[in-house]
């Protein structure tokens, strides 16, 4: 089974390939499985080989998932492998939004290369420490859109800081509603959390829904001198929009892992903006755990047949109880599991288990029996209308 590499990944993720029956492949070959972090997949034009793809990250805008969906092409991301590193640059941000400490050490840097005396040096300092004199966090209050992995993380992390938070998600599970503090404050609406903040930090996926969330309306809403914080995605955010809020001095400030080229201009000229190169899940330690977590789940799959966190297929597991499995994947319509059953029962082949999943509007089967299978029986499977891919397990 090849598995083709195409980013950077951790030699911890790569190991656990390397002790399954895979070939870890870079050139352009046609494999089963993929591996990859930033790269591009957007115009991606499945084959026949392709199964799986694993993305050593949260987001998978990258990626055709279109296109996996509808050839069976199971699609893999890793939820809260990087949580700690994006939390830690989130709360950082949060703290420097107001204090504008960056500023004030590139400053530093001028006094040395002016070569003046100590006392001199000591005297610009007094000056400095009322140019950029801040504010603490402690008793504002921060709205959190979107309560996930990072999002429940920054909100219980800035209340230990004094933080009040405010928080709005529409998709939150009872499972996240269980973890999160009983002090945490839930609103009905996003436009309820962003009127009521000092700080609005978003943690949500980038989606046709979320284009452009932030736009006018939305900064409207938002505080006088308030900071908006995104460290999700660039095009959750109308940037004219930020722009224009910020010229009218309403919006304090705009931090941002997603420099652009008006962003980057407006760095040199103002103090509104405060952009990092896409940092937020830069530490050796969320490499690593992104890179085992994605390995792990497309090892599993490949070998298996079962599935976690795919962004596209619903999770599917079950104990192995016989020597061959088969797994299938095809559109979620009536009949399509009775056909499968029917198609294995023609070739004499006993089911000892059939386990089956669906999400929306794709389904997967876990088929396990003790009957040997051979190629043309996963062929006849194929073939069958709604389904979408048929294979062994290995």
């Amino acid at each position: 089974m090849k598995i083709k590499i195409l980013n950077n990944i951790a030699k911890e993720g790569l190991d656990i390939l390397g002790q399954g029956n895979f070939q870890i492949v870079d050139e352009d070959v046609d494999p089963s499985g993929i591996v990859l972090r930033s790269h591009d997949l957007t115009s991606l034009q499945v084959s026949k080989n392709l199964i799986g793809i694993a993305r050593a990250g949260a987001g998978t805008n990258n990626i055709n998932i279109n296109e996996c969906s509808k050839h069976g092409v199971v699609v893999f991301n890793t939820p809260g492998a990087n949580a700690n590193a994006v939390k830690e640059m989130v709360i950082c941000s949060l703290i420097l939004s107001k204090r504008d400490l960056v500023s004030g050490n590139k400053n530093l840097d001028m006094l040395v290369t002016e070569n003046k005396s100590d006392l001199e040096i000591s005297a610009e300092i007094e000056g400095m420490k009322k140019i950029y004199q801040g504010e603490e966090v402690k008793g504002k209050t921060l709205g959190v859109i979107g309560l996930g992995a990072i999002g429940s993380m920054v909100a219980e992390q800035s209340m230990s800081f004094g933080l009040k938070v405010n928080a709005f998600d529409p998709g939150l599970t009872v499972d996240t509603a269980l973890r999160l503090p009983s002090s945490l404050k839930r609103f009905d609406s996003m436009e309820e959390v962003l009127q009521n903040s000092d700080f609005v930090s978003l943690h949500l996926p980038l989606t046709e829904k979320t284009k452009g969330l932030i736009n006018e309306s939305k900064l409207k809403l938002m505080k006088k001198n308030s900071v908006l914080i995104n460290f999700s995605r660039g095009g959750i955010v109308d940037e004219n929009s930020v722009i224009k809020f910020l010229d009218n001095q309403h919006l304090y400030k705009y931090v941002t892992d997603f420099p652009t080229k008006e962003l980057l201009e407006r760095l040199n000229t103002k103090k509104d903006v405060m952009i990092f190169p896409h940092l937020g899940a830069s530490t050796k330690e969320s490499e690593v755990n992104c890179a085992v977590m994605a390995c792990s789940q497309l090892k599993d799959f490949i070998e298996e047949g079962t599935i976690t966190n795919s962004v596209n297929f619903p999770n599917i597991i079950s104990e192995k109880i016989g020597k061959h499995r088969i797994f299938i994947t095809n559109k979620n319509e009536p009949g399509i599991i009775s056909k499968i059953a029917e198609s294995l029962a023609t070739n004499k082949i006993n089911i000892l288990e059939f386990v089956n999943k669906s999400r929306g509007n794709l389904a997967c089967n876990i088929i396990d029996t003790d009957d040997k299978i051979d190629v043309s029986i996963v062929s006849k499977l194929e073939k069958i209308s709604g389904v979408t891919n048929a294979r062994l397990c290995y």
